[in-house]
């Protein structure tokens, strides 16, 4: 099959542009032929070096410039004749909409970011997959018919982005509590810190680290340095390969107050954390409903404080949640999300082969 996922850049940004580079190496060490059409980025390497090619398809949301994507993704559309075009964003949803009328060809959408508004405008897709099942109900709600929606769970195991990454544990000492995300209010820092000087009194020994990068970086770290835990907490910044990290750390915490299917828990849950996160859209379907990881309400530090103390607290407690992490771990494998895509990108073209076959058998009627 011959597939061109569109997306905004390929830069180490976003965990859509993850998933879908993820998802277009997987693909080609498939058999298939893919392309990638973006703003190019860091990952254009990487997908070169995996026999994915890259074709610049500008999505700077100014008219002028859509225009000139636009002509240009028709161009490529035409002489590169994929089978399929999968849609990472809403802009590139929007882009490939009219193309793929004009040629004939399904546009398959994937909802990466369901807490925007504009999200709706993937049900433009004749497939639209959900991240997870809470995304699907949520799509679904916003008026895309059951018909076209189909689930395909995020995982990132055996992802070629992962080529090279750090096997070797930071150092932390134990117990050691790592959150690992961008700095931006649905994912929920606030409660953590709130949380965490709540577990420092009562454990003075427990470590806090903090990775990542984003626009309330600065706010956060004040917050932090305003409680009495602050001794306690490390804000290690921006770091390319976070894997390290989680390998050294005892506990992964996420206590988002939105996340559709984050792929960081996956990463967490392959590197033997024992795992606390909020009940909160897909984040229950990566941990098996709660069997593979400690489930907490979101923005409720009362309820994270206690969940985390009654790790730190009892290493019998800690190692057993570390081990649950590992449960079923083999569905949050990249192939399995490859298998189950393509499997969705032949019900999306199974209408235009009908229409064709019905068109050639009444040619020779």
């Amino acid at each position: 099959m011959r597939i061109l996922h569109l997306l905004n850049h390929t830069l180490r940004l976003n965990g859509h542009v993850h998933a879908a580079v993820d998802l277009a190496c997987a693909q080609t060490a498939m058999g298939h032929t893919v392309c990638v059409g973006s703003g190019h980025g860091e990952f254009d390497e990487l997908l070169a070096r995996r026999q994915v090619t890259s074709v610049r398809i500008d999505h700077r949301r100014r008219p002028l410039d859509l225009v000139k994507s636009l002509l240009a993704l028709r161009r490529h559309v035409r002489t590169w004749q994929p089978d399929v075009i999968h849609a990472h964003m809403v802009t590139s949803a929007v882009l490939a909409w009219p193309v793929c009328k004009l040629a004939g060809i399904p546009l398959v959408t994937t909802v990466h970011n369901e807490f925007e508004r504009s999200a709706t405008l993937m049900g433009l897709g004749s497939r639209v997959i959900g991240v997870s099942a809470a995304v699907a109900r949520s799509m679904q709600r916003r008026g895309v018919p059951a018909r076209k929606l189909s689930v395909v769970l995020n995982g990132t195991i055996g992802s070629a982005r992962f080529e090279g990454r750090g096997t070797v544990p930071m150092t932390l000492p134990s117990p050691s509590v790592l959150f690992v995300g961008g700095q931006h209010p649905r994912k929920g820092l606030p409660t953590l810190i709130e949380a965490f000087d709540r577990v420092h009194a009562r454990c003075p020994q427990a470590r806090l680290y903090v990775v990542g990068d984003g626009p309330l970086l600065g706010t956060y770290k004040e917050m932090a340095m305003a409680a009495a835990c602050a001794d306690a907490v490390t804000f290690a910044g921006p770091v390319r390969d976070p894997y390290p990290w989680m390998l050294g750390a005892d506990i992964f915490v996420l206590p988002s107050h939105a996340d559709p299917a984050p792929l960081v828990l996956s990463e967490a849950r392959e590197a033997g954390c024992a795992i606390v996160a909020s009940a909160v859209d897909g984040i229950p379907e990566l941990l098996e409903g709660g069997s593979a990881g400690i489930l907490v309400p979101p923005g409720d530090p009362d309820n994270l404080a206690a969940a985390l103390c009654s790790l730190i607290e009892s290493p019998s407690r800690l190692k057993d949640w570390r081990a649950n992490s590992q449960l079923n771990i083999a569905h949050l494998a990249i192939d399995r999300v490859a298998k189950e895509t393509l499997k969705v990108y032949e019900a999306a073209r199974a209408p235009a082969r009908l229409h064709g076959a019905s068109a050639r058998a009444e040619r020779l009627g």
